[in-house]
């Protein structure tokens, strides 16, 4: 199921696919580990074109139909060791919302500097029957945009200092209020 994204329309997918750009131009485009060669190949072009006509539902619905994801990932143990386990079912779902959300993010950003907008509002973009505590506490925060913007951009592939998203799987996004 996709995010509802409350300002997703033309023109914050203009800054989105200017935003995906960037990176690629930079080589920062994060590429998930757990994509196979295949997803890492057209993972640029899959992304960006989700970004001009589509959502991470049909992000995700691309993964899986392509089979673009391996079968397995490494991981470590608490003792520092090495582990092999399954991908779990809704790994194409959870990296598609992840990263289609991130640009979106990045881009309504962008968007709105340049419009002279002050802040952006953090939401529940997705019901959650379970949500996680330090996830409620920012539902309603208004941030900078240039702030998080810097922020989404620096922190490529890991936790961003503002805790925009907080996670993976949380549901949250932000809006133009």
């Amino acid at each position: 199921m996709a995010l509802n994204y409350r300002s997703l329309d033309w023109r914050t997918r203009e800054f989105m696919s200017e935003e995906l750009k960037l990176d690629v131009a930079g080589n920062k485009l994060s590429i998930s580990e757990q994509l196979n060669t295949e997803g890492e190949k057209i993972w640029p072009a899959l992304l960006s074109y989700a970004m001009t006509v589509h959502d991470d539902a049909w992000l995700a619905r691309e993964i899986k139909h392509r089979g673009l994801l391996k079968s397995h990932e490494e991981g470590r143990t608490p003792t520092g060791g090495k582990t092999t386990a399954k991908l779990p079912m809704n790994a194409p779902y959870a990296l598609a919302e992840a990263e289609f959300n991130r640009f979106y993010i990045r881009g309504l950003c962008a968007r709105v500097k340049k419009d002279g907008i002050a802040h952006v509002e953090v939401y529940r973009a997705r019901p959650s029957e379970n949500p996680r505590p330090e996830s409620e506490l920012i539902i309603g925060k208004r941030l900078d945009p240039s702030a998080l913007l810097h922020d989404l951009r620096a922190a490529v592939d890991v936790d961003t200092a503002l805790g925009i998203p907080p996670g993976p799987n949380s549901g949250l996004s932000v809006f133009i209020p």
